[in-house]
């Protein structure tokens, strides 16, 4: 019998921190890890004038980055030109940067948009691009509640930003 470990897992199933950043009052984890100063540490794979790209702490499968503002809302409606525009354009460059490293054959591009819906940081909207590929979900997911990711979020890491680094973003 094979056995898959993922201990870097439990924190989530007990809902804590991966990355233990105190985040302050009105303030948001994104913000937080953002302020950081350290992008390896905090997962910014790449930084806009509005906005950034985050690798998931808890991917759904490798690669699974975020898009998100660099101000603080939960509110779509309360972004202003600009800052769609670029956060569109990252959607876009985190898409090709995806395919190059993975070469999904597919992806879920996505936003949720309050508590309601599932948002798991609701104060501080982001999107969330997910590379896929056929059969990559079995009964891991649906029973064990668990993902079954076949590289390190360091490695993971490591590769995207040097990806990003040689296909920057028009974000003109």
């Amino acid at each position: 019998m094979e056995r898959l470990y993922a201990p870097w897992r439990m924190l989530y199933l007990k809902g804590e921190s991966a990355s233990r950043v105190e985040v302050p009052a009105g303030g948001s984890l994104f913000a937080a890890l953002a302020a950081r100063g350290n992008d390896a540490e905090a997962g910014i794979v790449f930084r806009g004038e509005h906005s950034f790209v985050i690798l998931n702490a808890f991917p759904y499968s490798n690669g699974h980055l975020m898009v998100v503002p660099n101000r603080i809302t939960g509110d779509i409606a309360a972004l202003n030109g600009a800052e769609l525009k670029e956060i569109n354009q990252l959607v876009k460059a985190a898409v090709c940067w995806l395919r190059l490293a993975y070469n999904p054959q597919g992806f879920n591009v996505g936003i949720n948009i309050g508590e309601a819906s599932g948002a798991g940081i609701p104060n501080h909207i982001h999107w969330h691009i997910v590379p896929r590929w056929s059969g990559d979900t079995n009964f891991m997911t649906t029973v064990g509640e668990v993902r079954v990711l076949p590289q390190t979020l360091e490695d993971t890491f490591n590769l995207l930003v040097k990806i990003s680094a040689q296909n920057p973003p028009d974000l003109s």
